[in-house]
Protein backbone atom coordinates (compact mmCIF):
# COMPACT_ATOMS: atom_id res chain seq x y z
CA UNK A 1 0.00 0.00 0.00
CA UNK A 2 1.01 3.31 -0.50
CA UNK A 3 1.62 3.39 -3.84
CA UNK A 4 0.53 6.00 -6.66
CA UNK A 5 -1.86 4.76 -9.17
CA UNK A 6 -1.72 6.02 -12.46
CA UNK A 7 -5.07 7.38 -13.31
CA UNK A 8 -7.43 5.69 -15.62
CA UNK A 9 -8.61 6.19 -18.80
CA UNK A 10 -10.85 3.58 -19.66
CA UNK A 11 -11.56 -0.37 -20.67
CA UNK A 12 -8.49 -2.54 -19.04
CA UNK A 13 -7.17 0.39 -17.07
CA UNK A 14 -10.88 1.06 -15.48
CA UNK A 15 -10.77 -3.33 -14.52
CA UNK A 16 -6.97 -2.92 -12.95
CA UNK A 17 -7.49 -0.03 -11.06
CA UNK A 18 -11.07 -1.63 -9.74
CA UNK A 19 -9.07 -5.24 -9.04
CA UNK A 20 -6.45 -2.83 -7.59
CA UNK A 21 -8.91 -1.51 -5.39
CA UNK A 22 -10.22 -4.68 -4.14
CA UNK A 23 -6.96 -6.48 -3.63
CA UNK A 24 -6.12 -3.66 -1.20
CA UNK A 25 -9.30 -3.81 0.56
CA UNK A 26 -9.46 -7.55 0.85
CA UNK A 27 -5.98 -7.39 2.26
CA UNK A 28 -6.51 -4.80 4.95
CA UNK A 29 -9.49 -6.58 6.12
CA UNK A 30 -7.66 -9.56 6.97
CA UNK A 31 -7.63 -10.15 10.71
CA UNK A 32 -3.78 -9.73 11.50
CA UNK A 33 -4.10 -6.01 9.62
CA UNK A 34 -7.02 -5.16 11.78
CA UNK A 35 -5.21 -5.47 14.75
CA UNK A 36 -3.02 -2.71 14.01
CA UNK A 37 -2.92 0.87 14.89
CA UNK A 38 -2.72 3.43 12.56
CA UNK A 39 -0.04 6.63 12.77
CA UNK A 40 -2.10 9.38 13.70
CA UNK A 41 -0.40 11.75 11.18
CA UNK A 42 -2.07 9.45 8.41
CA UNK A 43 -5.29 9.44 10.22
CA UNK A 44 -5.52 13.38 10.25
CA UNK A 45 -4.16 13.90 6.76
CA UNK A 46 -6.87 10.98 5.64
CA UNK A 47 -9.59 12.93 7.65
CA UNK A 48 -8.74 16.44 6.02
CA UNK A 49 -9.12 14.51 2.44
CA UNK A 50 -12.37 13.24 3.72
CA UNK A 51 -13.51 16.81 4.83
CA UNK A 52 -13.11 18.57 1.52
CA UNK A 53 -16.24 19.27 -0.58
CA UNK A 54 -16.61 16.66 -3.36
CA UNK A 55 -15.65 18.00 -7.09
CA UNK A 56 -18.74 18.42 -9.18
CA UNK A 57 -16.13 17.29 -12.20
CA UNK A 58 -14.90 13.84 -13.14
CA UNK A 59 -10.95 13.78 -12.47
CA UNK A 60 -8.91 15.72 -15.00
CA UNK A 61 -11.98 17.85 -15.87
CA UNK A 62 -12.39 21.83 -15.59
CA UNK A 63 -15.03 23.82 -14.87
CA UNK A 64 -14.70 25.78 -17.67
CA UNK A 65 -15.32 25.44 -21.46
CA UNK A 66 -14.18 27.02 -25.27
CA UNK A 67 -17.97 27.17 -25.44
CA UNK A 68 -18.31 30.39 -22.67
Amino acid sequence: MGQQLQPWRSGDGEKLWLSTLIDAMQQVSRPEFRGLSCDQTILDAFAGQLARPASPYPYGASPFSLRN
